[in-house]
């Protein structure tokens, strides 16, 4: 996580001037103070203050805020639709950084809402699937594990860095037809893994978890799970 955070700070071109060592004792500190035993941190980095206007000050100060959030359970099984009305931009840089612009997921998410589906995948320019609105997308197609690669405009998530290197996961183009003969999907972010049952109102697979998702679950722990 620390290593994608420093690479998206390289990216955007703003400078934190606290070590890594600093940085996890700050994490600590958080955990410690809020009694956390089992749940999540979140650490957001902005520029500080400055002037209007859109280019950063010439001298930055940058905030640090780190929030932490008990363990809260959620369902291992949701439904899906492909979202319609938004795409994720695989030509810009930012698709492949973690931040706070998530407008676009925001109206994926909305989209399955009003679908009466739990969440929404979504395609980039070129029609491909990128991204779940806040997840990496894994798929089962004739007994092989795929998902998309980074160049398709998803954030390269530190779970599936993981199943990838351990579990043998292949990256290749995934079409929304691929999907249709998946024997399983799968989305991962580092809150754990979750199965998708159904896509645009018809079951994947047996409409139930399936062994890879259970081996998945079983091999990378998770709290709570």
């Amino acid at each position: 996580h620390i290593a994608r955070l420093r690479a998206s700070l390289a990216a955007i071109r703003l400078d934190l001037p606290l070590s890594d060592v600093d940085l996890v004792a700050r994490l600590a500190e958080v955990v410690a103070a809020n009694s956390l035993t089992e749940g999540s941190l979140r650490v957001t980095i902005t520029r500080g203050s400055g002037p209007r206007g859109l280019l950063p000050p010439l001298e930055v100060i940058p905030t640090v805020l780190i929030t932490a959030s008990p363990w809260a359970p959620r369902p291992l099984e949701l439904s899906c639709i492909i979202a319609r009305s938004t795409s994720r931009n695989e030509h810009s840089p930012l698709s492949r950084i973690k931040s706070l612009a998530y407008l676009d997921n925001i109206l994926a998410l909305a989209e399955a809402r009003d679908r009466n589906a739990d969440d929404a995948l979504i395609l980039n320019t070129a029609g491909r699937i990128a991204c779940a609105s806040a997840a990496n997308v894994f798929a089962v197609i004739d007994g092989e594990l795929v998902t998309p690669p980074l160049a398709d405009g998803l954030l390269p998530g530190t779970v599936r860095a993981e199943i990838i290197a351990s579990h043998g996961g292949m990256e290749r183009a995934l079409w929304a037809a691929d999907l249709s003969r998946a024997s399983e999907i799968i989305l991962s972010n580092s809150l754990g893994l979750r199965a998708v049952t159904g896509l645009d109102g018809r079951p994947v697979g047996s409409g139930a978890m399936g062994p890879v998702c259970r081996a998945l679950l079983e091999s990378i722990p998770f709290p709570g799970e």
